[in-house]
């Protein structure tokens, strides 16, 4: 049997109820040259006889059962290990696809012929409304070209996810790359993959859309908590360590670990109370210690949270975020009170 083009490795976890509409997505794409391994582990949320049922029926569908409850990491590590594809697409149970999306990524790549990592658009869907993803303007800027890392280091300011991109099969084997255990996996596979890729390309269109509030994966390793980030970003600190001529991705890493670790912080639900003291200050602790010799802060209000951060100041950060609070609260009563009919 010949190899697909694109390997989907799908991890059944499935919260919300929304693998169907993942798995209808997929079975819906115009370009057939794909297999998808759903990876079905023992947890709670892994529907097992959902993907067996899809499995019988659609011969692009093949199920992988663990017999352990390991987390998205290991499970994705063992479906890429039966993939058979040139390329590895990651996907969760909350992604769906446009129809034409395979089509578009494989038109693409006919253009380009082989690469390392396709980078391509995505969007996210909440509260009834679509939201752009972030690396649109970036996508755009590397237009045609095929890049590696050192032409185009604004790459590594980029979220690091692992489903808006097409890694190829053999970039994946050749590094051994497997996903740690843990929340936030993704960062040093999708860094790691970006520091050795020699062919990097970019379809600035949507190919995937995000179905949950924000991009954060809400399953981890047994064990895992908000605070594996920062041995992440570690992680790929180390590999930077040891490719110096690569140094002029170092700001770019920066500024989005940095903006990774504050986004987390201040989203409701991530960092505990109690924890909030001991989170900030190991984020302080790392812009101090990854801080790229001149260094630009953003600017605004966001350069003054980093200023902050710098400083391990942490009452006055807190004082700062409930001002602010406090701020937009004041402004929605004004624009309510304009709104108002007059009497």
């Amino acid at each position: 049997m010949p190899s697909p083009l694109i390997s989907v490795v799908l991890p059944a976890y499935d919260q919300q109820k929304q693998l169907t509409e993942c798995l209808d997505s997929l079975l819906a794409q115009s370009f057939r040259d794909f297999e998808v391994i759903v990876v079905v582990d023992r947890s709670a949320d892994s529907p097992g006889e959902l993907a067996d049922s899809y499995a019988a029926r659609h011969p692009h569908i093949s199920v992988l059962r663990l017999n352990a409850a390991v987390g998205v990491g290991r499970s994705r590590n063992a479906g890429a290990a039966h993939a058979r594809s040139e390329y590895l697409l990651f996907l969760d149970s909350d992604h769906a696809l446009p129809r034409d999306a395979f089509q578009a990524l494989a038109n693409r790549l006919h253009e380009t012929g082989p690469v390392d990592v396709l980078l391509f658009g995505h969007s996210r869907r909440h509260g009834g409304r679509d939201w752009p993803g972030s690396a649109e303007e970036l996508l755009s800027g590397i237009g045609d070209e095929v890049v590696g890392p050192l032409e185009r280091p604004e790459l590594f300011g980029a979220a690091p996810l692992a489903w808006d991109r097409l890694l190829r099969r053999e970039l994946w084997t050749g590094l051994a790359l497997a996903f740690p255990d843990g929340h936030y996996e993704e960062i040093p596979v999708v860094h790691q993959a970006l520091l050795a890729a020699t062919r990097v390309a970019a379809l600035p269109r949507e190919c995937v859309q995000l179905r949950r509030r924000h991009t954060l994966h809400p399953t981890g390793s047994p064990g895992s908590s908000h605070f594996d980030i920062f041995e992440q970003y570690e992680r790929t600190f180390e590999l930077l360590d040891a490719r110096p001529e690569l140094d002029a991705v170092r700001p770019y890493l920066f500024t989005r670990m940095i903006r990774h670790y504050l986004f987390v912080f201040d989203l409701a639900g991530c960092v505990p109370r109690a924890e909030r003291p001991q989170f900030f200050h190991r984020a302080a602790e790392h812009h101090r210690r990854f801080l790229p010799p001149g260094h630009q802060r953003p600017a605004g209000r966001e350069g003054m949270k980093f200023s902050l951060l710098a400083g391990g100041a942490y009452p006055a950060f807190e004082v700062a975020k409930l001002s602010h609070i406090a701020r937009g609260a004041v402004t929605g009563q004004r624009r309510r009170k304009l709104a108002e009919p007059a009497a």
